[in-house]
């Protein structure tokens, strides 16, 4: 760690030590969906998963959901400058083609992508009630691109009964503004949540050696409900619309251009939505529930680079079919099961002046058992099989189990293997250049995965502290790699990926008035040929604190601590400076239903980039106020 990052990881710890903060009020047990694609008790679940809870979002009233993945264990993000950059997120040191995203259970990735990914900077936090990320190779019930992990994001809470109306602005730093309404409805027999929010930023530069800003803009609507018909059946369904639209600088030359004329930008519109119903059969002992899904994406790529113009447009859509049952056979076994089928198309026009229109499809079964033969243990296995168009077939398998004792100690851990399927783009994406050779490759097979973590949760203070340890390992193998010296083409390589680490968490209800949590993550992770992946920091440490000094006033703060992490440019390797942020926020409640709060990004006004040749923004300032009614 350097000098300068030292003295500011002391600084930090200073500042936040020195901090009262509000209480999070963390309801112990906590109930999570991801680890069973079903309502669970955290406390009985082997597989480690981190939540954000709606109440930790407005308490912080960052815009974006990027702004709550990076403070959690394990997860890192990089942006190439200010908010709307296409950057990369890594969970336990993989990065995000290895993740699968769900939006109230809409999987958002982007089909037409070089890899199936997710572009989390278009997700807004407004709106959001809870967010999970679920950790470990799970394929065996989410099927491809589950190999890092799952995140799951919902709208869709607890609701009191009755309507009620939620606004929200803010404004300041970069230019920015943004604001929100939402509607929340609830009866004995439904319920619904309908936000639309708007978020602009002027931006900053985001080439380090650029002096002209990069702008952000993004509108999102989301509608989600569900409603019980009788004792039976019940309906379901859930709509996302994004448009957004983001300024950048040229990616390809060294150092990172400007774009003084404004010309190089991301242009995104997705358009999804999800119903279903639900059919509870012999007293609710026999669940089940069908659905189906589709994801539309349409976005388009203008830039002014080192190669020259490049205008180019990808539309992409999947759809997806989804059927999941359980049986409760009796009090300690339930027998889960389900099938899928979804096809993915991708439709892009003058990508370097060649025109695709390809698709796949994918099917999957699996089945799991949970059981608790004993009072606080608990147990799951399942297995999944999956056939794909091109490839062929694959089948995954997943174990967990937890035992929690009298004295508040519970073990956990959880054994998964996982797959990725090649994208569209790895399987059939034309020559880069006229004459060369195609950059798809038909006879590619999926990236293969395993993965074990082991942990020990502690309780003790009466409940009021929460302290967990785990060590993960994860070896993705098959990997597919892109090829520059046989023009940019996609191969399958030997040799294992190996991301090994330790993740502790701690968080402490100290009484009503104070809370306080703290987080450190080491992560190794290395290439086949041994080589750190890039922008993973070694070592991470996350600290908050939150305070209510007085009846009406709630002060709170975070920092993360990141250190040695290497990125790559052109071949070579760079070290990225260590780097300390901190973030606080002080909230006035001036009435039961209105809040007004100041809150202020990178306090200590670091000067660092995540991504090398990029710009982060500096210190910045908002105010704004949330009311309900």
């Amino acid at each position: 760690m350097s000098t300068l990052g030292a003295a500011c990881a002391v600084s930090a710890i200073a500042i936040l030590a020195s901090l009262p903060a509000h209480a999070q009020f963390t309801e112990l047990p906590q109930i999570v969906v991801t680890p069973n694609r079903a309502p669970t008790d955290a406390t009985k679940t082997g597989s480690r998963v981190e939540t954000v809870s709606r109440e930790e979002i407005e308490e912080k009233a960052q815009p974006l959901v990027i702004d709550y993945l990076d403070r959690l264990p394990g997860i890192s993000i990089s942006t190439p400058g200010g908010p709307g950059g296409e950057g990369s997120l890594s969970v336990r040191g993989a990065p995000r083609r290895y993740v699968k995203t769900l939006y109230n259970g809409i999987d958002i990735s982007d089909p037409t992508s070089p890899q199936v990914q997710t572009s989390y900077q278009y997700l807004l936090s407004s709106g959001i009630d809870t967010i999970e990320v679920l950790k470990g190779s799970q394929s065996t019930l989410y099927g491809s691109d589950a190999i890092a992990g799952v995140i799951g994001l919902s709208t869709l809470g607890d609701i009191e009964p009755g309507v009620t109306h939620l606004l929200q602005g803010e404004g300041g730093s970069f230019g920015t503004a943004r604001g929100s309404y939402g509607l929340r409805a609830a009866n004995a027999d439904a319920k619904a949540a309908i936000n639309i929010a708007g978020f602009r930023t002027d931006g900053i530069s985001a080439a380090a050696a650029g002096t002209e800003r990069d702008g952000y803009e993004n509108v999102t609507f989301d509608a989600t409900g569900e409603y019980r018909v009788n004792d039976v059946v019940s309906v379901f369904g859930s709509l996302l619309y994004i448009d957004a639209e983001a300024e950048y600088d040229d990616d390809f030359a060294s150092p990172r251009n400007d774009d003084p004329f404004g010309v190089n930008r991301n242009l995104s519109k997705q358009l999804a939505g999800r119903a279903g119903f639900n059919v509870d059969l012999l007293d609710g002992r026999l669940r089940n529930q069908f659905s189906v899904q589709s994801f539309d994406i349409d976005r388009r790529i203008r830039s002014e680079s080192a190669f020259g113009p490049f205008d180019a447009d990808y539309a992409g859509r999947r759809n997806k079919f989804d059927y999941q049952g359980a049986f409760d056979a009796n009090d300690w076994l339930t027998l889960q099961y389900g099938a899928d089928h979804e096809r993915q198309d991708a439709r892009i026009t003058d990508n370097f002046g060649t025109d695709t229109d390809n698709n796949f499809s994918l099917t999957g079964v699996w089945g799991q058992i949970v059981a608790e033969p004993v009072a606080g243990f608990v147990l799951t296995g399942g297995l999944r099989h999956d056939s794909h168009s091109e490839f062929g077939s694959y089948t995954t398998y997943r174990t967990t189990g937890s035992y929690e004792f009298d004295t508040g100690t519970r073990l956990h851990s959880s054994l998964g293997t996982g797959f990725r399927a090649p994208s569209l783009y790895e399987l059939f994406a034309p020559p880069s250049f006229a004459g060369g050779p195609s950059v798809g490759d038909p006879t590619l097979q999926p990236e293969t995965s395993v993965s074990f973590d082991v942990g020990v949760e502690q309780r003790f203070l009466d409940d009021r502290a929460l302290l967990d340890v785990t060590f993960f390992y994860l070896d993705i193998e098959d990997l597919i790699v892109n090829n520059a010296a046989t023009g940019f083409t996609y191969e399958q390589t030997d040799g294992t990926s190996k991301q090994r680490g330790v993740e502790a968490s701690v968080i402490y209800d100290i009484n009503e008035w104070l809370a306080l949590g703290g987080s450190y993550t080491y992560t190794s992770a290395r290439g086949p040929d041994g080589s750190r992946n890039v922008r993973v920091p070694r070592h991470e440490v996350g600290l908050s604190a939150a305070y209510r000094p007085a009846e009406k006033w709630t002060i709170s703060a975070d920092a993360k601590i990141a250190l040695d992490a290497v990125d790559e440019v052109s071949g070579t390797r760079f070290e990225l400076d260590d780097y300390v942020l901190v973030n606080a926020k002080v909230a006035y409640q001036a009435t039961e239903s209105t809040e007004f709060y100041v809150r202020a990004e990178n306090l200590l006004d670091q000067d660092y980039q995540t991504v090398r040749g990029y710009n982060t923004p500096g210190f910045g300032a908002f105010a704004g106020f949330k009311s309900r009614f």
